[in-house]
């Protein structure tokens, strides 16, 4: 079975060009609960430079279906066996003005539009940088 990754390296994901927000937002919470932006930007916001973007889509899927930790193991293997939306589609990135950074390790962390680190790592030479996805075409 052939394995997925959304795992980035030395790169950082800017902001959409039609983002609506001019900084960092944390998501609304719905009535229903968490949204999965809420969750990840609460897991990264948490643990900046400790997870990959494989880590935080999985643990967000665990965490919405209920696993317990003995389900992971079969479950990620499942979950990443088709291909998932990497984080250039993400809602952080999309519509709440978060861009992330990943470093030579594929670690991840965010960082708000309006802050000077963001505006650095747009500048870095050294870094790949990549735009998040439009929302419209």
């Amino acid at each position: 079975m052939k394995i997925h990754t959304t795992n980035y390296f030395d790169t950082f994901i800017a902001v959409a060009d039609d983002c609506p927000s001019g900084n960092g937002e944390i998501p609304p919470v719905k009535e229903n609960g968490k949204t999965i932006a809420n969750l990840q930007v609460e897991l990264l916001s948490k643990n900046p430079y400790k997870y990959t973007s494989d880590d935080v889509l999985f643990q967000v899927f665990a965490d919405r279906n209920e696993l317990v930790q003995s389900e992971y193991i079969e479950a990620r293997t499942q979950f990443f066996s088709k291909g998932q939306p990497c984080f250039r589609a993400s809602a952080l990135t999309k519509r709440y003005g978060w861009g992330v950074h990943f470093d030579k390790e594929g670690k991840m962390a965010l960082f708000g539009s309006e802050s000077e680190e963001y505006k650095q790592f747009m500048e870095d030479e050294s870094l790949k940088v990549v735009k998040a996805m439009k929302s419209n075409r």
